[in-house]
């Protein structure tokens, strides 16, 4: 229903969308299939519906906006921290706050200006950042999959902070292969000139709710089994993660739901680096 507010002015076409939408889950809703693949069918429905390939194209270019107003807030907290790769983490995790159209999340972007600095204040309610400092000291190859627009300007900088803790480092960052929902593809990546921080960036190839590991390009696949950490930005990173076997891996996010909560043992509404080794 967001999404067709976002879309169409249209009440029959929004009716139709969650007629199908709903059709489309009773065929599909398996407790044993992984979130993400049942939400991406879902969310595929209603964009043929709509007949709009990326119907958040307005918001993501807002929160890229909004995002980029709170970077001299961003760079003075971290300039004057006693860890800045920390410090780094936490910004990036705020601006996983900005989610539309779910409990937790944001109404609109702008409301990230209002909360940040109470969102900052609040700290890391999970907090595994020193077990991920010690492996990064070491770290000779790092992927970075990336969640929703607005929060990636706060990535881009996180990844700088990642370079400057290691320079030995080679940083990947993967972002999605299509529009979906609010999150950010490689046009995000480039506008934001991501290669100045990072090696090499690559997408998952596909339309996907977080990850689809079946048609994830082979050259993401052998860098997964090969890698030294994987970090993984938001909740629908951790719904399609947590169903596979790939370790080192460090979570940063904001428990925005209480089944993301409930899953990961972390309270709700909270910010957290959590790593799976």
């Amino acid at each position: 229903m967001y999404e067709a507010e976002q879309s169409s002015k249209d009440k029959n076409i929004k009716t139709e969308v969650v007629r199908n939408a709903c059709e489309v889950l009773s065929k599909i809703y398996n407790p044993d299939t992984c979130s993400a693949t049942i939400a991406t069918e879902v969310h595929k429905i209603v964009y043929e519906t709509l007949n709009d390939n990326d119907p958040y194209k307005h918001l993501k270019r807002q929160s890229n906006k909004i995002a980029k107003s709170l970077l001299p807030k961003v760079e003075y907290l971290i300039k004057r921290s006693k860890n800045p790769l920390k410090t780094a983490m936490i910004c990036s995790i705020i601006g996983n706050m900005m989610d539309f159209g779910i409990s937790g999340g944001s109404k609109k972007p702008e409301v990230l200006q209002d909360i940040f600095d109470k969102i900052f204040d609040e700290g890391l309610g999970y907090d595994d950042f020193d077990r991920v400092q010690e492996i990064l000291k070491e770290a000779k190859h790092v992927v970075l999959f990336t969640d929703n627009c607005g929060e990636i300007v706060f990535d881009k900088v996180l990844c700088r902070e990642l370079k400057r803790f290691n320079s030995n480092i080679r940083l990947t960052l993967v972002v999605r292969g299509e529009p979906i929902i609010s999150d950010a593809t490689i046009e995000d990546a480039k506008e934001l000139k991501f290669e100045e921080v990072v090696d090499e960036i690559l997408t998952t190839g596909c339309f996907a709710v977080g990850v689809d590991f079946v048609r994830l390009p082979d050259k993401v696949k052998d860098i997964l089994d090969k890698i030294d950490l994987i970090m993984c930005k938001g909740m629908a990173n951790y719904e399609a993660f947590s169903e596979t076997d790939y370790r080192p891996i460090a979570y940063l996010l904001r428990t925005k739901c209480s089944p993301i909560a409930d899953s990961m043992n972390i309270p709700l509404n909270v910010n957290a680096i959590k790593l799976y080794e």
